[in-house]
């Protein structure tokens, strides 16, 4: 029986890694990766781009379900090929146990193998987080593919401070307290700006008002999926 690759369209991408790890190993060959590369090239991808609290997480979450794109954060593959036990896993475990930021290009690799691992069941690619500066996208470009879209979640300072805050009367996370989330916010927005300059000037940024509820804005995204071809 033909090995599918890692979930089902509703799955995030850590879901069955056994699978995912033995269709990439597949796809080793110089040759099939080339060509499983190139058609990248021809899927939609989308760059989600918004601050802690915006609520970019949940509409990532909407568009699985309905437009059955596969959602991909770099910080879920670091941390479930940190869990396989792999080589890789452990260079990369010692890398972070130093305090060290992970290679870019090993980063990248990641992200290229869990999409070349979809490519031929998914709808398009949500790679969410990313990239938070303008060389991280440049670097995508060259390696991976070009992005199709922007997908810039915008909340202001008060709501997403007013959100975490929220959050973390429940979450128990040592980082959802007033200071903390100011200063990831100040970080956040430093980062954010020249990236959203960079691909404003392609014309591929879209804005989302992130202010209302979920559904609100979730009608933002449709009216920008649906117009894609």
């Amino acid at each position: 029986m033909q090995r599918q690759p890692p979930g089902s369209d509703t799955e995030c991408c850590c879901c069955d890694r056994q699978d995912w790890i033995s269709r990439t190993e597949e796809l080793l060959c110089p040759d099939l990766l080339r060509m499983a590369t190139e058609k990248l090239k021809n899927s939609k991808i989308i760059f989600v781009v918004g601050g802690p609290g915006s609520g970019k997480g949940t509409q990532c979450e909407r568009i699985v379900q309905k437009y059955g794109y596969t959602h991909l954060s770099t910080g879920d593959l670091l941390r479930a090929e940190v869990n396989s036990g792999s080589e890789r896993g452990k260079k990369l475990s010692a890398i972070m146990e130093k305090g060290e930021l992970v290679p870019l290009d090993t980063v990248l690799d990641m992200l290229r193998d869990a999409m070349v691992a979809k490519v031929d069941v998914s709808k398009g690619f949500l790679i969410d987080g990313y990239p938070r500066e303008v060389k991280q996208g440049e670097e995508f470009e060259k390696k991976i593919a070009p992005p199709t879209l922007l997908l810039y979640v915008d909340a202001g300072k008060d709501t997403m401070v007013k959100r975490l805050l929220k959050r973390g009367e429940t979450s128990g996370r040592v980082d959802d307290n007033e200071e903390t989330i100011k200063k990831r916010l100040d970080t956040y927005y430093k980062a954010t700006e020249p990236v959203i300059t960079f691909y404003e000037k392609r014309g591929i940024v879209r804005k989302l008002n992130a202010e209302g509820s979920v559904d609100d804005v979730f009608v933002q995204v449709c009216t920008h999926l649906d117009a894609l071809k």
